[in-house]
């Protein structure tokens, strides 16, 4: 999965550029085959605050049957960034419909598994007496 495709709407939404911090997840829910023409379409689930998560959602298409096929959805957390690669802060997100609110209470489920987790990982490395990183 290229960042660069996530990296899109993230640009466009901040209006700034964008580093990714990190993948939480990649399903697969179907193979892809040789010949089959590939799609990924993105889009910004939810805006914190200088963060951003953005589904990416690819669907491969039979350029003669036109039969497109989910494949697999990956989500990614972008964050703003000035000139000098220091966060910046970004506009929230303006949901307007129940797909975009069943989006944005995903992906805060998401953020917050993935917060939980750093925090249970730093902790058992405090207590091995390990540093972070």
């Amino acid at each position: 999965m290229r960042s660069d495709v996530a990296g899109i709407p993230a640009i466009r939404h901040s209006g700034c550029r964008v580093v990714t911090a990190g993948m939480d997840r990649m399903t697969f829910a179907l193979p892809l085959y040789v010949g089959e023409l590939l799609r990924c379409i993105a889009s910004v689930n939810a805006a914190w605050r200088t963060s951003m998560e953005v589904g990416v959602r690819v669907e491969a298409e039979n350029a003669v049957t036109r039969e497109v096929r989910h494949t697999s959805t990956a989500y990614l957390t972008m964050v703003a960034v000035d000139e000098h690669g220091n966060p910046v802060p970004v506009p929230p997100l303006e949901v307007t419909g129940p797909v975009e609110e069943r989006r944005q209470r995903e992906a805060e489920t998401r953020r917050r598994n993935r917060l939980t987790e750093r925090d249970e990982i730093l902790k058992a490395r405090q207590a091995a007496g390990e540093e972070a990183g």
